[in-house]
C-alpha cells in the first residue's frame, strides 16, 4: 500500500509550494543515487520522494489527491510512478526549469550530475594564443610599452560572430535541446550508470546553422591580423608571462574569445650579465691604476657613472654599485651593478718598460712575502663575493 505524500514529504497538508520545494529539496539530497551509490533503499526513497513531489507541486493533481486520495490519479493522464530514475530527471527537467526559477537539482548539486541545464550554449570558447616578447636588460629595467601585431581568428563581421547567414539566427539542437550534451545509460550487477557525453549533431554547442554565412562558411570566425598594446612592467625576467584576457582567438559561433598569453625573452647584453637583480660588468684595468688607484667611468643600465677604484685592488675583486640594477618586480628597490675587476697584462713591451719592471720585480714593495699580507689580499678578494 502507498504512503501518503505529505507524510512522504515529511509537510503538513496546508504546506505552501515553497515549504513542498524545501522538504523535496531536502530528501532529493539525501537519496540522490550519485550520493548513494548501489543503496537499493535509498533508491526506492528517490523514486518515492519523486512520485510524490510530482503531485503535490502539480494544482491539479494536487486538489484531486487532497478529495480521492491515491485512488483519484488512477487512470489519469501523466499519472506518478516512476520505475527508472533517468525517467524522474527527464520527466523534471521541464518543470523546475519553468516556475520554480531553475531546477531543484541544479541547485542541489550545482548544475552537475544527471539533470540537464537548459542553458543554451554561447559557442566554443576560442583558443589561446602564445608569443614571445624579446626585451633588452635596458627596458626590462624601466618597464616598456610594445605594440604588438598579432595573427588571429577575428569575429565575422558579417554575421557578428554567430555564423548564422544575415537575416537567420541560430537555432536549437533538435537532438540535444540545447544542452550541447547527451546521457548515456548503462546496467550492470552495482546498477545503473550514466555518462555525459557531448550531442555528435551539435558538437557539443548545444545550436545548429541552418543557413551558413556566406563570408566565414558558418564559423563565425575570419583570419585577421589585429595591432595589440601590451604594458611590460619594471623587473620582468625570462620566461615570464604576461596574459592578455579576450585578446586570442575568437570562439566559433559567438564563442568567448580565448586570452594572448606574451612571454617574455631577454636578449642577450653585450656588456652585463644577469645575476637575478643585480647585472654583473667585466672592468679591465691597467696594473698602475690597481696599485695606485684611479676614478674611472663605466657603464649602467641608465648611462654612464663613475666609480672609485681604491689603491692597492687585486684582479677579481667585486666592486658594488648600489641601485644601479634591475628593479625587483611588483615591489620596492632594485638590485645593484657588481662591477668584476680585471687587471690587464700585456703581451709584448718595449725595451724600455722592460727594464722599468726588472728593476720594480727587486723592490721590496712589490715581493708578497708578508702572510699576513696574503690573508688580507685573498680576503679582501672573497668578502666582494659575499
Amino acid at each position: 500500500m502507498k504512503r501518503d505524500y505529505y507524510e512522504i514529504l515529511g509537510v503538513e497538508r496546508s504546506a505552501d509550494d515553497a515549504t513542498i520545494k524545501s522538504a523535496y529539496r531536502k530528501l532529493a539530497l539525501r537519496y540522490h543515487p550519485d550520493r548513494n551509490p548501489g543503496d537499493h533503499d535509498a533508491e526506492e526513497k528517490f523514486k518515492e520522494a519523486a512520485e510524490a513531489y510530482e503531485v503535490l507541486s502539480n494544482a491539479e493533481k494536487r486538489q484531486r489527491y487532497d478529495r480521492f486520495g491515491h485512488d483519484g490519479l488512477r487512470g489519469q493522464s501523466g499519472g506518478p510512478g516512476f520505475t527508472d530514475i533517468n525517467d524522474i530527471f527527464s520527466h523534471f527537467s521541464d518543470i523546475f526549469g519553468g516556475g520554480f526559477g531553475g531546477s531543484i537539482f541544479e541547485e542541489v548539486f550545482g548544475g552537475g550530475g544527471r539533470s540537464r541545464s537548459r542553458t543554451k550554449r554561447q559557442g566554443v570558447p576560442g583558443t589561446d594564443l602564445k608569443i614571445q616578447l624579446p626585451l633588452t636588460l635596458e627596458e626590462i629595467a624601466t618597464g616598456v610599452e610594445k605594440t604588438l601585431k598579432v595573427k588571429r581568428q577575428s569575429e565575422c563581421e558579417t554575421c557578428s560572430g554567430t555564423g548564422a547567414r544575415e537575416g537567420t539566427s541560430l537555432e536549437e539542437c533538435p537532438v540535444c535541446h540545447g544542452t550541447g550534451e547527451l546521457q548515456q545509460v548503462s546496467r550492470s550487477l552495482f546498477g545503473q550508470f550514466v555518462n555525459i557525453v557531448p550531442c555528435s549533431n551539435c558538437g557539443g554547442e548545444g545550436r545548429v546553422v541552418r543557413e551558413p554565412c556566406t563570408t566565414c562558411h558558418g564559423d563565425g570566425r575570419v583570419p585577421g591580423e589585429r595591432t595589440i598594446k601590451v604594458k611590460v612592467p619594471p623587473g620582468v625576467s625570462d620566461g615570464n608571462y604576461i596574459p592578455l584576457r579576450g585578446q586570442g582567438n575568437a570562439g566559433r559561433k559567438g564563442g568567448p574569445a580565448g586570452d594572448l598569453i606574451v612571454y617574455i625573452r631577454e636578449k642577450e647584453h653585450e656588456e652585463f650579465t644577469r645575476q637575478d637583480d643585480d647585472i654583473l660588468y667585466n672592468l679591465v684595468i691597467n696594473y698602475t691604476d690597481a696599485v695606485l688607484g684611479a676614478d674611472v667611468e663605466v657603464p649602467t643600465l641608465s648611462g654612464r657613472a663613475k666609480l672609485r677604484v681604491d689603491p692597492g685592488t687585486p684582479a677579481g675583486q667585486i666592486l658594488r654599485m648600489r641601485d644601479k640594477g634591475i628593479p625587483h618586480l611588483n615591489s620596492n628597490g632594485r638590485g645593484d651593478q657588481l662591477v668584476r675587476v680585471h687587471v690587464y697584462v700585456p703581451r709584448k713591451i718595449s725595451a724600455v718598460e722592460r727594464e722599468l719592471l726588472l728593476k720594480m720585480r727587486e723592490m721590496e714593495g712589490f715581493q708578497p712575502t708578508d702572510k699576513e699580507e696574503k690573508k688580507s689580499f685573498f680576503g679582501r678578494i672573497f668578502d666582494s663575493f659575499s
